[in-house]
């Protein structure tokens, strides 16, 4: 029984998705379909949590947006999202950094990870 489900989930596992984590900003592109066209739009902001679960994995990013948080949750193998894109890696020590939300101005920004190549 439990081999049937896992067949079925790996038929829609996407493999292209890039690693990332809490606190890295990402370039999320979503297919938005209004009325009978399709376009693409992109949301970009700071990970602030991540749930892995096979299929059912998500992650929520948090932006600013004309001075008024905006938080999204996308499900990481959804067929709206057309592609990740890592912009920077941030350096945090929690898994989900939910206190974001009630810091603003320069203490809400995440020190940024950078790696060094050897």
């Amino acid at each position: 029984m439990k081999n049937i489900i896992e067949e079925y989930e790996n038929q829609y596992i996407k493999k292209n998705i890039p690693k990332f984590r809490s606190g890295d900003t990402l370039e999320v592109k979503i297919k938005v379909k209004e009325g009978n066209r399709t376009r693409t739009q992109t949301f970009i902001g700071i990970v602030i949590s991540k749930k892995n679960r096979n299929l059912n994995s998500a992650f929520t990013i948090r932006k600013i947006s004309h001075g008024e948080g905006v938080e999204r949750v996308f499900p990481m193998h959804s067929k709206i999202i057309e592609n990740i894109k890592v912009l920077k890696l941030g350096d945090v020590r929690q898994s989900k950094i939910y206190y974001l939300r009630k810091l603003s101005g320069k203490s809400a920004r995440i020190k940024q990870l950078i790696k060094k190549n050897k």
